[in-house]
């Protein structure tokens, strides 16, 4: 397999010519987001490669085969955030996840978006175990919607998290078949913005999927907060704690 840096095509336009102007004639970059992508399966590598290449969000620094490379690239280049497959050589099972461990260990500051074939409940106890700051566990299904691997990659970046709600959906599966917990006091539609919340969508966001007002939503955050027993925690402690209750919970029952 090819483990070199892709090709950038021409349309890769960060922090080239000039930024916009803005009415009031201040000048406005946005901030492009470096990153190092690894996947042993060289279509899915070269492909993913060109559609993260598409905008300017993103800067492509390299692509690479396995996961001694990526640690490699990871030191020479200090990403922003890396993206990585979870199944590579040379056992194919959880190298992607031992890699991002190792990442968040070493490079605090670097997110790690993790890509599986199936919301597997077993490798997101395992990446998750520490935490769920700075990382990311998404389906491949999803890499076809730019925005959304764009929104994790950036999110993940700045120490948010970014959970495929089908694998928050697992997980949930999992929780209600073991001990019961506060988190069993929710409502399905509590459950459901719960998810949203752990792939760090903001209010408004949930409202607009979840095809709810926003009021309805702060309303139900707030519901889950009580429930939990996070009611004198600031707003993001709040959110974050939500999460990272439920996660607990199921991997102490792992």
């Amino acid at each position: 397999m090819d483990g070199g840096s892709p090709e950038q095509g021409a349309g890769h336009t960060a922090l080239c010519g000039p930024p916009p102007l803005t009415a009031r004639g201040f000048t406005v970059r946005k901030v492009t987001l470096r990153v190092v992508f690894a996947d042993d399966n060289y279509l899915v590598r070269a492909g993913v490669s060109a559609l993260l290449s598409e905008g300017d969000e993103i800067e492509l620094v390299t692509a690479v085969a396995d996961a001694d490379a990526l640690i490699r690239a990871v030191a020479e280049h200090r990403p922003d955030a890396v993206l990585t497959d979870i199944r590579m050589p040379p056992t194919h099972t959880i190298e992607g996840i031992d890699a991002a461990k190792r990442i968040r260990t070493e490079y605090p500051d670097i997110g790690v978006v993790v890509l599986s074939q199936y919301a597997d409940d077993d490798y997101a106890f395992e990446l998750l175990e520490n935490g769920v700051g700075g990382l990311g566990y998404l389906l491949k299904e999803r890499v076809a919607d730019r925005d959304e691997l764009v929104r994790a990659l950036q999110e993940v970046a700045r120490g948010g998290s970014a959970l495929d709600p089908k694998v928050i959906e697992a997980l949930l599966a999992r929780k209600s078949h073991e001990q019961p917990s506060a988190l069993l006091g929710l409502t399905d539609r509590e459950r459901e913005v719960l998810q949203q919340m752990a792939t760090g969508r903001n209010n408004h966001t949930i409202a607009k999927t979840l095809y709810m007002s926003d009021r309805a939503v702060e309303k139900h955050i707030g519901s889950i907060f009580q429930k939990l027993g996070l009611v004198e925690e600031g707003e993001l402690n709040r959110r974050i704690m939500a999460v990272l209750a439920f996660l607990e919970a199921t991997g102490s029952a792992h």
